[in-house]
């Protein structure tokens, strides 16, 4: 088999993301099992001590496709001639935190990699975007990094698509295998809307198959919405399983061709599509194809849809003009 080759840079390897997310990565899920990797961990110096545990297992693993292992805070450093870049370090909200104090925070981490990634990264770098508020992260990102194309920055919600499938396919009763074409439009947060009017099951539209709209509109859309604070209060803690695996998931979808009559969901800079601002990092149904990503045409929200769209796009707003107003970004 002729490998291919890629220098993968993770932000905030040594938290619980990262380390669901790297052994798999490492044993070919993601980019795919003909894909040797340069693998490049980022921490904070702080937090190295502990991460060395996590290259010792990597190491144990004897993974065939991981080439070379290399830990470090040095985000120059890492960066450098790295052909993608998963960010998932972000500091968390916290009790009594403003989102504005979150965004401050949060905006200073990807300022930096954003500029690192712009001097230092290959040209071909795709930049995959985690930790939250990842829509906003991943636009401060990309406008620290004028060189490189914005159609090569996302952020992340599959987890959202997963979690609506899993919903959907649970009052179906039917395997979560026979839902397709699952799309979540706008923010990866409370705001989003995971679009169950086009989503199918076997073939047929969600409402031919489960009939109540009442419960799609109020509370499968809840469950979806919520499912991470849900999460929190029942472990103690953030989702980082599902995460990771959706990550994956993600890296997958967009370097393999997708498959005919379906779609899936990431979050892309708007080129207007929709009604979208451009520049905006928005979650979109999207399709690979030889040429290229695309996102879907022609589909025609109801009156319900449509002002769930526009909820989110009002709070996307909000966040862009936040961090206009620290600073942040031009």
């Amino acid at each position: 088999m002729n490998h291919k080759k890629a220098k993968v840079v993770v932000t905030g390897a040594g938290g619980n993301i990262g380390y669901s997310f790297l052994f798999r990565l490492a044993s070919g899920h993601g980019l795919g099992p003909d894909v040797e990797l340069d693998l490049v961990l980022l921490e904070r110096e702080s937090a190295l001590p502990s991460l060395k545990g996590v290259v010792m297992e990597l190491s144990d693993c004897a993974f065939p496709l991981l080439k070379k292992l290399t830990c470090t805070s040095d985000v120059k450093l890492a960066m450098q001639d790295a052909n993608w870049a998963i960010l998932i370090g972000a500091v968390p909200r916290k009790a009594g935190m403003e989102r504005s104090d979150l965004l401050k925070i949060n905006g200073s981490i990807f300022t930096e990699q954003g500029k690192a990634i712009n001097e230092y990264a290959a040209e071909n770098i795709r930049v995959l975007v985690v930790g939250n508020p990842c829509n906003t992260n991943c636009y401060i990102a990309m406008q620290n990094a004028p060189k490189i194309p914005k159609n090569r920055f996302f952020a992340l919600t599959m987890l959202d698509e997963l979690r609506a499938k899993c919903q959907l396919a649970a009052r179906a009763g039917t395997d979560v295998t026979s839902v397709s074409n699952m799309a979540i439009w706008g923010n990866h947060s409370a705001t989003q809307y995971p679009d169950f009017y086009h989503a199918k099951i076997k073939g047929r539209k969600i409402l031919e198959v489960i009939g109540d709209e009442n419960w799609l509109q109020t509370e499968f859309l809840k469950k979806v919405q919520q499912r991470g604070t849900e999460i929190i209060q029942a472990r103690g803690a953030s989702s980082a399983a599902s995460a990771a695996h959706a990550v994956l998931e993600t890296l997958q979808r967009l370097t393999s061709l997708t498959p005919q009559d379906d779609w899936f969901s990431v979050c892309i800079c708007s080129e207007g599509q929709y009604g979208v601002d451009p520049g905006l990092i928005f979650s979109y149904p999207c399709r690979i194809e030889k040429d290229g990503l695309y996102v879907v045409k022609g589909i025609e929200h109801a009156v319900f849809a449509q002002g769930k769209i526009q909820a989110t796009l009002a709070e996307l707003r909000g966040e862009r003009d936040a961090v206009r107003q620290l600073g942040l970004v031009r």
